[in-house]
């Protein structure tokens, strides 16, 4: 049984310097669109229920894929195998055991949409390849803007956020992960993740 430990990668922000050329012609600033709610789900875990409202119009990418793998039942009985203190936790991809599942092919990342990755938004792991992003992904604890697309980071594509529960992702956040590890000790187990009608306002 191979065990695999994910991570994601943190990119480093580096400042922009100003323009040589003397165009005359300015670049209006790119306006970013709010979270839209177009599908919620009910994420029931072992420590208690999270509501997330997925944006399929701005992320139209993102939002279907993660909206696919709920249909498919395959979040069902997978673990937060990740915790990382006032960060993050990372869900979607092991079974008990720490048993890696695979998942679909790896989609384009929208992370250039330009959503922040703050407090509560849902966005989708990958490896350090921009566009390998399958079915893992995490809910930010903070406010987390170096993981936002930049001129030197390709970033992390936020799709939704919490809608109800973010005091269950902050006792995720804290549960014991042993010494030198962010794989909790108790496993926290996603029992179900199934569609509701989303609240009004």
């Amino acid at each position: 049984m191979k065990k695999l430990v994910p991570t994601f990668l943190l990119l480093g922000l580096t400042a922009c310097g100003g323009s040589d050329n003397n165009s005359s012609e300015i670049t209006p600033p790119k306006v970013v669109p709010d979270l839209q709610a177009d599908v919620c789900y009910l994420m029931a875990t072992t420590m208690g229920d999270i509501t997330l409202a997925i944006d399929l119009t701005n992320m139209p990418v993102t939002g279907k894929n993660f909206k696919d793998y709920v249909d498919s039942g395959f979040y069902d009985s997978t673990l937060f195998h990740r915790v990382a203190y006032n960060f993050v936790i990372q869900g979607g991809g092991f079974t008990t055991g720490m048993v890696a599942k695979p998942g679909n092919t790896p989609i384009v990342n929208e992370a250039d949409v330009g959503i922040s990755n703050e407090r509560g938004t849902i966005a989708m792991a990958r490896t350090t390849a921009p566009d390998s992003a399958t079915s893992q992904f995490f809910i930010n604890v903070l406010d987390n803007p170096q993981l936002d697309a930049s001129s030197s980071s390709y970033g992390y594509a936020v799709f939704g956020k919490v809608v109800e529960g973010i005091e269950i992702v902050d006792q995720i956040n804290i549960v014991d992960t042993g010494s030198n590890s962010e794989i909790p000790v108790e496993e926290v187990i996603i029992n179900s993740v199934t569609e509701f009608t989303c609240p009004v306002g």
